[in-house]
């Protein structure tokens, strides 16, 4: 059976997290689409087209994996692209409550075929969040490590004054 997942978020910044979920999808579904979230309510620190550039760039090692974006109805968006999963990541019991909560709503908003799989992230990832890692960046802290390497350099750039 071919198998077509989405994973999706807002990826701002994608974080060694994020990365962990990508690869492991990655190896479990025959074609991963990383979908990028457009959310105009939200203040980002790169713009769609940046994240764009640095997913595809990062992700560049995963060649059945493609990046594209949306804004509207996550389950508009899967209909429309005859997705069979979408992934979503785990970090926290936290992060289970309102993904269920998801889940439950998508499954009534799904085609039939469509399932949600949870991942959870590796335990040395768990504590990270796009927001947090933003944070710590701006003022000066140390994120080596927590965002893979070509994104830190995207955000080394963003932050010199």
């Amino acid at each position: 059976m071919k198998s077509k997942a989405l994973y999706t978020g807002s990826f701002d910044p994608l974080t060694k997290g994020h990365l962990n979920i990508i690869e492991r999808a990655a190896k479990l579904y025959e074609e991963l689409t990383v979908g990028i979230i457009v959310n105009p309510s939200k203040e980002s620190m790169f713009s769609l087209e940046e994240r764009e550039e640095m997913m595809k760039e990062t992700l560049r090692h995963l060649t059945n994996v493609r990046v594209g974006h949306f804004s509207g109805l996550l389950a508009d968006y899967v209909n429309e692209n005859g997705f069979d999963v979408v992934v979503r990541g785990l970090r926290a019991t936290m992060d289970f409550e309102y993904e269920i909560q998801m889940a439950q709503m998508n499954a009534r908003l799904f085609d039939d075929k469509v399932e949600t799989v949870f991942l959870m992230t590796a335990p040395r990832y768990s504590f990270i969040s796009s927001s947090m890692i933003k944070e710590v960046h701006t003022l000066g802290g140390c994120i080596d490590g927590l965002v893979p390497d070509e994104i830190l350099e995207y955000m080394n750039k963003k932050t010199v004054k």
